[in-house]
């Protein structure tokens, strides 16, 4: 035991295995960045085996190439392994590029961690690690941070046959039994994992995501309008994030047509990219009331954010159980209205019921779309009662201090579980 372990018993050595990473600034990457680097600010001892940056791009990050790279940011050491990188991620080509970085890990070297924590997606690569960990002599706690169900992503946007949904399905269960503990970022998926994927009810722990993103109510709102072309009249509906077959970006397109067609005030703003990008853009064409913004370094984005009107999630229907949306917790923080095109009974719709910060309308109708704009744009009352509504929640709920202590105390409950275990011959 070294000096500083003991008089810090409760340091632990923590290797995080995750597919995604800052500099990545949307999805996932942001929690994985910010838990790890948190960690490292209690004392910790965090090593972070990631991938090469790619997301929503789909395509490798300018200055990230050869095999490896070791970088040391935020006292977190990164160790970043070269993947395959699919140009357009179909389920196949995702499952590649999970079994690449898979791959890497069986051969990586991890150090010795008294807890390793999986990020899933990526689940193949999730399940490679897993096998290694059950040829290795020292076995260190394992604790998965579910942060999208997979099975019922290829059953909700039917992305999968029957057969492939019920592989993946016993995949998935597989997987998370095999942990010591089970990381979920919402009540809905809890009950998923016990009900759906066996996993036992006392094994899976609920720790929300947080508001990643500090909006600065200072910025100059008018200069950064003029700045990405919006005019004071417009009325600006902005989605941030990721544009991929999950977000149902089609809908957003013809109610920008309908703008058009109406002479509406209402402009819809696409910030961000993903493999489903060109194909919007390609529908898009010869519709004015609609526009396309790269992705945006931090400070950049949370103004964008804040200079809008309001803010929207857009799903297919029937998506309910897949994930929680990340740019939820960022929409709550900017005090702006949020507007919902997603089911009754998803879980985005439950988080909104609950936070109070929005409006739900039914998905893939364009026309409920541009009048819930115009609606909330002329009544300013209700808008600023609803954003102020939403940033409550975030403040009261959604704090990334709370969420990082209770991952430390969660990571501490799975060493403490496993020498119990080991010292009493259970495992």
């Amino acid at each position: 035991m070294s000096i500083l372990e003991t008089v810090n018993p409760s340091k632990l050595r923590v290797s995080i295995l995750a597919l995604n990473y800052s500099p990545e600034s949307t999805g996932i990457a942001p929690y994985v960045t910010r838990l790890a680097e948190g960690l490292a600010a209690e004392g910790h001892d965090v090593q972070a085996i990631v991938g090469f940056p790619h997301y929503p791009e789909w395509k490798p990050r300018e200055g990230y190439g050869g095999w490896q790279k070791r970088e040391v940011l935020n006292g977190v050491r990164i160790k970043r392994l070269r993947q395959y990188i699919p140009g357009t991620p179909t389920t196949m080509r995702r499952m590649h590029l999970e079994l690449s970085f898979g791959a890497r890990l069986l051969f990586a070297r991890w150090g010795n961690p008294d807890v390793v924590l999986m990020v899933t997606p990526a689940l193949f690569s999730s399940a490679l690690a897993l096998l290694r960990l059950r040829l290795s002599r020292r076995r260190p706690a394992i604790g998965i941070w579910v942060q999208d169900i997979y099975s019922r992503g290829l059953e909700e946007i039917r992305q999968g046959s029957s057969t492939l949904v019920s592989m993946m399905r016993r995949l998935e269960g597989l997987v998370l039994r095999s942990a010591t503990g089970v990381c979920v970022i919402h009540e809905r998926f809890r009950d998923y994992a016990v009900t759906g994927l066996g996993v036992r009810n006392q094994d899976v722990v609920v720790i929300r995501n947080w508001t990643h993103i500090a909006v600065e109510s200072s910025i100059d709102r008018s200069a950064v309008r003029e700045r990405l072309g919006w005019a004071d009249h417009d009325v600006v509906v902005l989605h941030a994030g990721n544009m991929g077959a999950k977000q149902g970006l089609e809908n957003v397109v013809r109610a920008a047509a309908i703008s058009d067609q109406s002479r509406s005030r209402v402009r819809f703003a696409l910030l961000g990219d993903g493999n489903q990008r060109r194909h919007i853009e390609d529908i898009a064409q010869g519709i004015n009331r609609i526009q396309f913004i790269d992705p945006l370094p931090d400070d950049e984005f949370e103004a964008a954010l804040s200079a809008a009107d309001m803010l929207l999630v857009n799903e297919l229907p029937g998506l309910r159980e897949t994930a929680v949306p990340s740019k939820l917790t960022s929409y709550f923080a900017t005090g702006l209205p949020v507007v919902a095109a997603t089911d009754v009974n998803s879980t985005t719709a439950g988080e909104l019921a609950k936070s109070r910060g929005g409006v739900r309308i039914e998905p893939d109708n364009p026309s409920a779309l541009v009048q819930i704009a115009e609606t909330l744009a002329a009544d300013q009352e209700l808008s600023q009662a609803l954003g102020h509504a939403g940033r409550m929640y975030a403040t009261n709920y959604l704090s990334e201090d709370a969420a990082i202590l209770a991952h430390g105390a969660w990571l501490h409950s799975l060493r403490a579980s496993k020498n119990t275990a080991s010292s009493t011959g259970l495992k």
